[in-house]
């Protein structure tokens, strides 16, 4: 058997002191977690995070830095998630998009109020991201490379 981690891309954006989130259905039950979601075949890590961003929250994002790439271990379920987090700007939105399946709705959350609702979190990388952000990491995109 041949071991993959499954790769996923997350935006974590903030505007006036409050981070973006989307409230999902998920096998364990109503969560938040950052727009995200999995790199598909042939895609770039950037455009992932954009379109994920788009599908998941209606919003259009610009990524401008690599906040940082996330290791975890969910051991309920034996997978291994390899994240990619991007920061940056939003440059537009889409109020009548219909958003992915599962998706509840956005909301901005201030950073205590994103603490104290970790129990709500889809996974710890969810406040570790928002905590790197705040902490001023960033990574430059052209760290990436992309060959099509």
């Amino acid at each position: 058997m041949i071991w993959k981690p499954h790769v996923t891309v997350a935006a974590v954006i903030e505007q006036n002191g409050r981070f973006l989130l989307v409230e999902e259905q998920t096998d364990d039950g109503i969560l938040f977690n950052q727009p995200a979601g999995h790199l598909d075949p042939g895609e770039s890590l950037i455009a992932a995070a954009i379109r994920e961003t788009l599908e998941e929250s209606a919003y259009h994002f610009v990524p401008d830095a690599l906040l940082g790439i996330y290791q975890w271990h969910q051991a309920g379920r034996d997978r291994t998630y390899l994240r990619f987090a991007f920061t940056g700007t939003i440059t537009g939105s889409e109020p009548d998009r219909i958003l992915d399946e599962g998706i509840l709705r956005t909301v901005w959350q201030t950073p205590d109020e994103m603490r104290a609702q970790q129990n709500r979190h889809r996974s710890p990388l969810v406040i570790r991201c928002m905590e790197d952000y705040l902490a001023g990491k960033r990574y430059p995109l052209a760290l990436l490379t992309h060959y099509a």
